[in-house]
Parts: C-alpha cells; structure tokens; sequence
C-alpha cells in the first residue's frame, strides 16, 4: 500500500463575520497516497479552496481553522509556527492559483519572479538559479525560455501565464501538487493542454496532486479518487470508477447529469435547481435536501450519517438506507 503522505482529519474551518460563524468547512476528512491524484469537486462556495487554504494556512481574515488535524508526514501542519509554514510552503507542498493574472506579480519579469521561488527554497544562486528557471519553463512546455524569462505576465497569453504558475509551483519538486481550479480563466482548448501537462508532469516527477475543480467532466481521466463537496461538507467520497458508474448522493448525480454529452449535442443540458445554500442558516437535516428531487421527511429534520458502500466508497444520504431497508425486506419475503 502506498504511503500516506497527507492526512486530513475532522477539519473545520470557519469565517467569523458580522453577520454570525460561516462554517465554510464543516467536519471533512480524507486521505492523500504519494503518487496519487485526487479530485475534490463541487459548485462555488462548497469549501473547496478554502480547505486546500486551510492544509497551507494560507486563509484570510477573518478565517480560521477551529478543529481537526492535517497531518504532512505525520506531522500536524496546524502545530507548525509560521516560520516553520514557510519552509514547506513551495519546497514541500505547492499550489497553483486560480487566475494567473492576479497571482503574478506584474512589474517583475517572470523570470525573477520563478528564481526568487528557488533562491527562497534552494541554495542555487545566480546564474545556476536562472539557468534553473529556463529548465523550468522548458519542462511546462514554454518555447523559447531564454527569451520568455525576461517579459512580463502582460506580455504572456492566459495559457502560458498559468505554465509560468506551473513552473513557479514546481520549482522545488513539492511532494504535494495542489491545482486551485487551474483552468477556469482559460478557454477550452488550452484548459485540455494545462490538465494534459499537469498530468504528463505528475507522473514523470511521481508528485501526488490535489485537483480542485467544479467540472466533474475535465477529471474524469485524471484522478485515482474523488471527493465531492456540498456546503462545506463531504457528500460522497470514493474512487473515480464509484463516483461516475456508481454514484450514491443525489447532488453526484446532479453534476452527472449536468456535464454535456458529445453523443447527444442536441439534449438539453439537467441543472441543478435552486441555489446554492446559505451557510450562516444551515438547515437541520441533510444541506442538499431544500434542492434534492427525492428528498424525504427525515432528509430534512436529520443530517445523514457517511455509509460505506463497498471498497473505499462512502456517501451520506438517507436513499442508501431506504434500499438497503428494502433489500432486506426482499431477501426476507424470499426465504
């Protein structure tokens, strides 16, 4: 069994506002193998980012991470001072931000901007730290490195400002790879080459990856594992064959059904009704039941305990209970 080099436990994360506690991570827990991709989807606002911000205590104000254990190694990161932060932000575990626009620096070159992340995490200096650099770009698929190195992220299209971000996250050769939505500011053809690459790059540096997304669709051929996220909660867990043949919560299903289907370009895409919830008013029962078409009386007056399903599969929804309740129902009417 491979190592496991991340482990995430009963974390919880909240942003103590005016208006009262946003409990933007509620309770989640899982597990990261070295080598290994995992997936964690769900719509905006379901604690996705701000959980891949609570593992590097990266979180603004006013959040704050109130409980569980994030153990790098077997180390708790949330028993680490800053300074002791600092040295494994980048060197050991790395993320790759949303737009690369706002994340580079723009009155910097890229170039001074990717040796400044290896001179911090490295003892390369000089000419071994630009030469480093260009190596860099080189490897994310950068044409002429030499002459890229010395402009500026205004003068790089999207696609190639995210292989600069790339490149900087991938510096000092992290153990863990976080990706942050890494396509959402990129037009389609050019978000297939960055998860093309991503992945190209995670197995020739055998990194494990933590991809963050809202697109089921643009992972299924990446990741080992997939978590799917509601509400700050975690609805389903399991790897990606139980999440797309097996799905188990209805909202799996709901993003399913929404991702277009290039055998039937002519259907009508299946949404999602209604909005996504209010976390300062979180209901009593299970927070997808005010939009889940099968939601029954117990959905919403009692949350849902997370079931095994078989294997490493796990989901929370009361359905599972109701067919295993018939299924022993039907094998009692048999006997």
């Amino acid at each position: 069994m491979a190592e496991k080099i991340l482990q995430v436990k009963d974390l919880q994360t909240s942003f103590f506002t005016d208006a009262g506690e946003v409990r933007a991570v509620n309770s989640i827990s899982f597990d990261l193998e070295a080598g290994k991709v995992l997936g964690i989807v769900g719509e905006s606002g379901s604690g996705k980012s701000v959980t891949a911000y609570s593992i590097l205590q990266i979180l603004s104000f006013p959040g704050k991470v109130i409980g569980g254990q994030i153990l790098f190694h077997g180390k708790d990161l949330l028993t680490c001072s800053e300074r002791e932060m600092q040295e494994i932000r980048g060197d050991k575990i790395s993320i790759i931000f949303q737009d690369p626009m706002t994340s580079l620096n723009p009155v910097y070159s890229v170039g001074n901007q990717i040796v400044e992340a290896i001179r911090l995490h490295t003892d390369r200096r000089g000419k071994e730290a630009r030469d480093r650099a260009i190596e860099l770009l080189d490897l994310v698929g950068i044409n002429d490195p030499e002459r890229r190195i010395r402009q500026y992220p205004h003068e790089l299209s999207g696609g190639m400002r995210q292989r600069v971000m790339i490149a900087m996250a991938l510096a000092c050769e992290p153990d863990i790879l976080i990706a942050d939505e890494p396509t959402t500011a990129l037009d389609v053809t050019i978000q297939a080459q960055i998860l093309e690459l991503i992945n190209e790059l995670q197995r020739k540096l055998n990194m494990a990856v933590i991809m963050i997304t809202h697109d089921l669709g643009i992972i299924a051929d990446i990741c080992d594992d997939i978590i799917v996220m509601y509400a700050g909660s975690v609805c389903e867990r399991g790897s990606t064959d139980d999440i797309f043949y097996d799905s188990r919560h209805e909202y799996t299903k709901g993003l399913l059904a929404s991702i277009p289907k290039r055998e039937k370009s002519e259907e009508l895409l299946t949404p999602i009704a209604g909005t996504p919830l209010d976390l300062l008013n979180m209901p009593a029962g299970c927070p997808f039941a005010p939009r889940c078409d099968a939601c029954m009386k117990i959905c919403l007056s009692e949350r849902p305990p997370e079931r095994l399903i078989g294997g490493q599969h796990y989901a929370s929804c009361w359905i599972n209970d109701l067919h295993e309740l018939q299924k022993q129902q039907q094998e009692l009417e048999a006997e």
